[in-house]
């Protein structure tokens, strides 16, 4: 279970960042509501499964999901520039998650 929420935290904090983008500073309301919900939700989750978890596995793994995430999503849905070396890279970020996880012990 405590892999279950792992994975749920990062998606909300993929969801949260990309989610500051249209805060504009957190000048907007909703964008803003929205955004510091995300970021409570994806930090509770991450504390539950950190319980069972390794605290450095839970952690990159939380953090992994939401740089690869965050990422795609800026190149997916916000123009940001998609090259050969991000690719890579952010592929490199999820062999890492997925090293992290195969390593955990759990």
């Amino acid at each position: 279970m405590a892999w279950v929420l792992l994975i749920i935290a990062g998606l909300l904090e993929v969801g949260w960042s990309i989610g500051m983008k249209y805060t504009e500073g957190f000048t907007k309301l909703w964008p803003s509501v929205f955004t510091g919900a995300g970021i409570v939700a994806s930090m509770y989750l991450l504390a539950q499964a950190a319980k069972t978890l390794p605290i450095g596995t839970a952690y990159g793994v939380w953090v992994g999901i939401g740089a690869a995430g965050a990422a795609i999503l800026g190149m997916a849905i916000l123009n940001e520039p998609v090259t050969a070396a991000r690719i890579f890279f952010v592929s490199l970020l999820l062999v890492a998650v997925v090293g992290l996880k195969a390593t955990s012990g759990h």
